[in-house]
């Protein structure tokens, strides 16, 4: 792992694959590090041919963490209320100029684009604001900004509110149990709980997500404008996936987000919640391979 200095952002990021393979730049989402993506996920993109780019966003991981005062819980809430109350440090577009500052640092004139969840959200925003550097796009569990599609289910908030609630874990073996719990909250039927626990394992060990951190980043979801009616813009291949037992992102996020871009399929699984299920992956990467291939900058 390396780290690149973009603008006042220094980024983590981590490459496999070939060096002649073709770039493939994978952005996580809220409260995730570039762990998020399970291995054997990367190793089927490898194996597709792809030099595969993971980061950690900014307030992530390894990356740098913003200064001043944490968000105000009250504000937090007013934002997810209504667009028009949220303040934040930086938005969807701050985070999509980060990445495509990471391929300038790595000499990449364009890549293959795949996001998840907040990550979807993001490589929306560089498909749109930085057209010339995405040469596919994949969507995963995410949405298009607009309130009424995509919401997190009122069944998911009790346990949500819950763990962000709770005292903040004072030991290794609690901030592991908490971030499994994370997991398992959000996860489809197919939860697996000792990879969930390696995952864990593999977050704290890079630094344990905080409430602050988590904030920022949602404040920067609340502030970002619906992008509903700047999709159909985007013209290169896109391949969205949802999954059904979604309750996080509820799958009219991934059906609105296949409405709006022009050419675009849908994926939706039965059994995937807000997570990349085993049993689906090697499924999951071959859709992206194909949506690759569709591209007129290919092979």
């Amino acid at each position: 792992m390396t780290s690149a200095e973009i603008g006042d952002q220094r980024i983590e990021y981590v490459i496999d694959g070939p060096d002649d393979g073709e770039p493939i730049l994978l952005i996580m989402g809220m409260g995730a590090q570039l762990v998020a993506w399970p291995p054997d996920f990367v190793e089927l993109l490898v194996a597709h041919g792809f030099r595969v780019i993971r980061y950690d966003n900014r307030d992530q991981g390894l990356s740098s963490f913003t200064d001043g005062p944490p968000p105000r819980r009250g504000d937090v809430a007013k934002g997810l209320a209504a667009r028009r109350f949220a303040k934040a440090d930086y938005t969807l577009v701050d985070l999509a100029g980060d990445a495509a500052g990471l391929l300038t640092h790595l000499g990449i004139d364009s890549a293959h684009v795949v996001g998840a969840s907040m990550g979807g959200m993001i490589a929306q925003e560089l498909a749109l604001n930085h057209p010339d550097r995405v040469l596919s796009l994949c969507s995963i569990m995410s949405n298009t900004g607009h309130r009424r599609f995509g919401r997190t289910s009122a069944r998911l908030l009790p346990a949500l509110v819950r763990q962000i609630r709770a005292v903040p874990p004072t030991t290794r073996d609690e901030a592991l149990e908490r971030s499994v719990d994370a997991f398992r909250v959000i996860a489809g039927s197919d939860f697996d709980d000792a990879e969930m626990r390696v995952m864990a394992e593999a977050h704290v060990a890079r630094g344990a997500v905080t409430a602050t951190s988590r904030d920022r980043q949602l404040n920067a979801i609340n502030a970002s404008a619906d992008r509903t009616s700047r999709l159909h813009r985007i013209t290169v291949p896109t391949l969205v996936i949802h999954g059904l037992k979604d309750l996080l992102v509820l799958p009219s996020g991934g059906v609105a987000t296949a409405r709006a871009i022009p050419g675009s399929r849908l994926l939706m699984f039965p059994e995937m919640g807000h997570d990349l299920p085993r049993g689906r992956r090697v499924e999951i990467t071959d859709a992206i391979a194909q949506n690759a291939a569709r591209s007129s900058h290919a092979g």
